[in-house]
């Protein structure tokens, strides 16, 4: 029927309504266009970014290419021969002239500890260098005739490397090239990985017992109690993160006011005050505390539209009150214990401040690492590595919440 018809300016009225279509597809994309563009720009830039410097480090390389070359010649477990030593001459004449010694030998000090004060010492002699190469370079300082250290340029000859990743594993690589564990000593990310799962999802877990009551009570109060407690609830979003941490730190350290009361009420002795700051009790109050609304926000959600009168018609009909909640009430929470439990636990295992000034050495997360080196000891890429392990965590429990729950059932508000 529609083919025959035409607007008034006789175009097909299907036609017409085709552009129509279009128009207004372009409008509301140049509407969202402002939108789309800071996501871009605050959110995929920089964590493409990251992504890249994870695996892309071109200190070393581009500091030594006559040294890179030989490595690309000669496989693993190769002892280095005069042409490299050679090359190696040369590439630190080369780092001299442009300055860049230290820079290359921070890139191989990352897996060799003492390489950038070697590289930088041995640059300034390497003009007065002369065949034969190896035993001049050995006169020098014999510290180049280290299997490891051989290995460690080899790593860090290519500009793309998963070295970092390994690293961020408690992974390396031995003398032949093969993946091995790092000394036990050195292990440390894994365990610091694991430490940060525990307490995240122990943090999560608090949040869900101390904030379903509380979400449970904001939903059946009248109006009028209802609002005093949320306000209560949303107290803490009122006030600096800064100061809720120090905070905690005055009311929980060693002459702290929570030991000050229970010594004063006979509770322990004056000798027998507890340690609860600068360890991970003092992480997971402080941390619970800050969560806690997150979780009892998405709880409320869902709770609020639950008609009380399913509970009353189950007891009417025999259940016990346990029987209602667990059988009728519970389950209609579900999507809002799953929507607070995924945001309280993705907060959790990045969280930094807190960790940082209430955590001690027994509190501290994966993101203190992080930010360590990122500010001290400059290993953006080993930096970038773990983080993108961390990002990788957060979208597989995302990915399973997805499944088990579904993001459709997703409430937050």
């Amino acid at each position: 029927m529609s083919q025959g018809l035409t607007t008034a300016d006789g175009m097909p009225l299907k036609q017409a309504l085709a552009a129509a279509e279009a128009r207004a597809k372009r409008r509301a994309f140049i509407l969202v266009m402002p939108l789309l563009l800071f996501i871009l720009l605050t959110f995929v830039a920089p964590i493409g970014q990251m992504l890249l410097r994870s695996v892309y480090n071109p200190s070393f390389s581009q500091s030594a290419p006559n040294l890179s070359v030989w490595f690309e010649n000669n496989p693993a477990g190769t002892e280095p021969d005069e042409a490299a030593f050679e090359a190696l001459v040369l590439d630190l004449q080369k780092m001299r002239e442009e300055k860049s010694q230290g820079e290359a030998g921070t890139r191989v000090n990352y897996d060799y500890s003492g390489a950038r004060s070697l590289f930088t010492s041995t640059a300034r002699k390497a003009d007065k260098l002369e065949p034969p190469y190896k035993e001049a370079m050995l006169e020098a300082d014999d510290e180049w005739s280290n299997p490891g250290l051989w290995q460690a340029m080899r790593g860090a000859s290519s500009a793309y490397t998963l070295n970092f990743y390994l690293a961020a594993l408690d992974l390396g690589r031995d003398e032949n090239g093969k993946i091995v564990s790092v000394d036990e000593n050195r292990a440390v990310y894994i365990k610091l990985f694991g430490r940060t799962l525990f307490l995240s999802a122990l943090i999560t877990m608090t949040t869900l017992i101390l904030g379903f009551p509380i979400a449970h009570l904001l939903a059946t109060l009248p109006l009028r109690y209802s609002n005093l407690l949320m306000i209560f609830v949303l107290l803490p979003f009122w006030t600096s993160l800064l100061v809720r941490t120090t905070s905690w730190i005055v009311l929980l350290q060693s002459q702290g006011v929570v030991n000050d009361v229970m010594v004063a009420s006979g509770i322990v002795s004056e000798s027998g005050r507890l340690q609860m700051i600068y360890n991970q009790t003092g992480t997971i109050i402080a941390m619970t505390h800050i969560l806690l609304p997150f979780t009892v926000l998405p709880l409320y959600s869902v709770m609020r539209p639950i008609n009380p009168s399913y509970v009353r018609a189950a007891r009417s009909l025999g259940a016990t009150s346990w029987t209602a909640f667990r059988r009728i009430y519970l389950p209609q929470t579900i999507p809002g214990i799953g929507a607070g439990a995924l945001l309280v636990f993705i907060l959790a295992v990045g969280y930094y401040i807190t960790p940082a000034l209430v955590g001690g050495s027994d509190g501290q997360l994966i993101s203190n690492l992080i930010a360590f080196h990122m500010q001290k000891s400059l290993n953006w890429s080993l930096a970038a590595a773990l983080a993108a392990l961390l990002l990788g965590g957060v979208l597989v429990l995302y990915w399973l919440y997805d499944r088990l729950v579904g993001i459709d059932n997703l409430k937050l508000g």
